[in-house]
C-alpha cells in the first residue's frame, strides 16, 4: 500500500525544484495534492492528473496571513481535509552583510519564516479544532525547511541563514508543543541543485563530476523528497522534533546545540577574571561545524 493513499497534502512553493519534486512523490504515494506557489502551479497539476493523480494548483502568498488561510481552506474545500502540510516555500536574497539592505533582509525574513508560521498557524488550528470535537484527524504532520546555512552557517547568507536556523529552532518547540494532540512536527536541511543554488559554482562543480565517477545524479531535488513523504507518513509516528540533512543519497540527523566545556562558581563572575576562563573553555569544546556539518580542522 503507498504511504499516502487518500490522505491530503499541501505543498507550499511547488512549482518547481525541490517542491515540485515533493508534489511529484507525494502523488505517486496516493496523495491529493494542493501545488501552491506565486508560480505556475498548474503545470505541476497537470503533470499529476495527467499520471492518474488528483490534484489542485494554489498562487495566494503564503507569507500573507489571510492567503495562507485561503491555501488551508484550498485543501478543505477541494479535498474536504488536511494530513500533511509541507512549508517548503523560500527564495533567495545573498549578499554579504555589509553590502545587504533592508528590503533583502525582510523579503527572505518574511517568505521563509513568516511563511512557514502562517500556513503552520491556520493547519493547526483546523487540527486542534478536530482533535477537540472529538473527531481527531488521522496523523497529522508538519515537516518544515530548513537549511546548511542556518543550521551551518554560509557566509553571504545572513538573511537566509537566520530565517533557516529559526525554522529548525521552531521545529523543534512546535514538537513538543502539539505533541499532546498528535501533531508530528519534523524538518529536513536539503542540499540540491535547483534554480536557488546554480550560481554556487564550486557546488555544481563537485556534483557534476561526482556524477561524472558514480552516474549518480546526487544534485537532483528528487533525492529529497523521498525522506519528507516517509516523515509525513504514518510510519514515522514515533519521530518528531527532528532535523534532517538530507543530499543526494546520504541522510543524517542534525543535533541541536549543546552545552559544551563550562565551568561553575557559586558567585558573579568578575569581568577581569574571565581572561582567564573563557579562552580555555574555547580551547576544549568542538569547533564550529563546516558548511556539511563536519567540525572544522
Amino acid at each position: 500500500m503507498r504511504l499516502h493513499e487518500g490522505r491530503v497534502v499541501v505543498i507550499t512553493g511547488a512549482a518547481g525544484g525541490i517542491g515540485r519534486e515533493h508534489a511529484l512523490e507525494f502523488a505517486r504515494q496516493g496523495a491529493r495534492v494542493v501545488v501552491n506557489d506565486v508560480g505556475p502551479a498548474q503545470q505541476v497539476v497537470d503533470e499529476i492528473v495527467s499520471a492518474g493523480g488528483e490534484a489542485v494548483a494554489n498562487n495566494d502568498d503564503i507569507s500573507d496571513w489571510d492567503g495562507a488561510g485561503r491555501l488551508i481552506d484550498t485543501a478543505l474545500e477541494t479535498f474536504g481535509d488536511l494530513h500533511v502540510l509541507v512549508n517548503n516555500a523560500g527564495i533567495l536574497r545573498d549578499k554579504m552583510f555589509v553590502n545587504m539592505d533592508i528590503d533583502m533582509w525582510d523579503a527572505v525574513i518574511r517568505v521563509h519564516l513568516r511563511g512557514t508560521f502562517a500556513p503552520t498557524k491556520h493547519a493547526v488550528a483546523y487540527w486542534r479544532s478536530r482533535h477537540k470535537s472529538g473527531d481527531p484527524v488521522s496523523h497529522p504532520r508538519i515537516v518544515n525547511t530548513s537549511s546548511p546555512s542556518g543550521l551551518y552557517g554560509n557566509p553571504g547568507q545572513s538573511n537566509y541563514g537566520a530565517a533557516k536556523a529559526a525554522i529548525a529552532a521552531f521545529t523543534v518547540i512546535l514538537a513538543d508543543e502539539l505533541s499532546r494532540i498528535g501533531i508530528t512536527v519534523n524538518a529536513i536541511a536539503p542540499s540540491a541543485l535547483t534554480q536557488m543554488t546554480q550560481g554556487l559554482e564550486t557546488y555544481v562543480a563537485r556534483l557534476k563530476e561526482q556524477q561524472e565517477r558514480t552516474g549518480f545524479d546526487a544534485g537532483s531535488p528528487a533525492n529529497i523528497s523521498p525522506l519528507v513523504a516517509w516523515l509525513a507518513s504514518a510510519e514515522a509516528a514515533d519521530i518528531t522534533g527532528r532535523v534532517f540533512n538530507v543530499k543526494g543519497g546520504t541522510i543524517s540527523v542534525a543535533e541541536t546545540w549543546v552545552a559544551g566545556p563550562g565551568v561553575e562558581q557559586e558567585a558573579r563572575w568578575a569581568a577581569d577574571e574571565l581572561g582567564a576562563v573563557i579562552p580555555d573553555l574555547v580551547a576544549k569544546a568542538r569547533p564550529n561545524s563546516d558548511g556539511s556539518g563536519k567540525p572544522r580542522v
